[in-house]
């Protein structure tokens, strides 16, 4: 199908589109594939000539030609819309996805364009920290965190009920130094900050009596750089 443009506007535009990260795919007014850029190769597991006049559907099953029908209407008054949907490979798989849809002015009058991300990976992180996030809150051990100044910044349900806390807003408020003044804690949070991991034996003072706990020390490291500290009190 032919291009309105020149041919090195046209040349420069597939260029343009085998630079994407994202897979971009060209159809016609009926969502019928007129081009895909090596990023969509890759994604779905096919060549263009393969591909060639097949329905959009054929990659993200949900776009039937109604819902791009619907799509085109809506994107008369907007520049582009978002969906999320699942991507088909060639191997039958399903993959999560961010679709957005607009009119491109390059191609024919009222052709498509639809920019495919994957999304399973973030997915998979975000159910990942969901599953992290859920283990920390049941542990029976009492969990914090501490940003480097001393600041509870998060804790658990087990924290809480040690130090006698109403919740997690409550804990926010408080000080790693208020709540852990005991010797060596103060200064075995500096070896955390430095990069230390230490593990320490105290005895502390009940509701009833005193008992013994155990307070592991550490960094909090993203990358190369200390955030703050986190830790766990457990009783002994």
């Amino acid at each position: 199908m032919p291009l309105f443009v020149p041919k090195d506007r046209k040349s420069l535009f597939r260029q343009f589109l085998a630079g994407m990260y994202d897979a971009v795919v060209i159809t016609d007014p009926n969502g019928h594939i007129i081009e895909i850029n090596p990023r969509a190769e890759e994604h779905f597991g096919y060549s263009q000539d393969e591909v060639i006049d097949r329905p959009i559907s054929f990659f993200i099953p949900g776009l039937a030609p109604e819902i791009v029908q619907r799509i085109r209407r809506g994107l008369e008054g907007d520049r582009h819309m978002m969906i999320d949907a699942n991507g088909l490979n060639k191997d039958g798989s399903k993959f999560s996805c961010e679709v957005t849809v607009s009119i491109i002015d390059l191609m024919d009058p009222g052709d498509l364009v639809f920019t495919v991300r994957n999304t399973e990976r973030r997915r998979r992180i975000n159910n990942m920290l969901r599953a992290k996030a859920n283990a920390f809150q049941v542990a029976q051990c009492a969990l914090f965190a501490c940003d480097a100044d001393g600041n509870i910044r998060e804790c658990n349900t087990a924290f809480c009920e040690m130090f006698d806390l109403e919740g997690e807003d409550d804990a926010r408020t408080r000080t790693f130094a208020e709540l852990m003044a005991d010797d060596p804690l103060p200064e075995n949070f500096k070896k955390a900050l430095a990069g230390e991991t230490t593990v320490t034996g105290i005895v502390a003072e009940g509701e009833e009596d005193q008992e013994e706990v155990e307070v592991v020390l550490a960094p909090n490291m993203l990358g190369n750089k200390c955030h703050g500290v986190v830790g766990s009190v457990t009783k002994v």
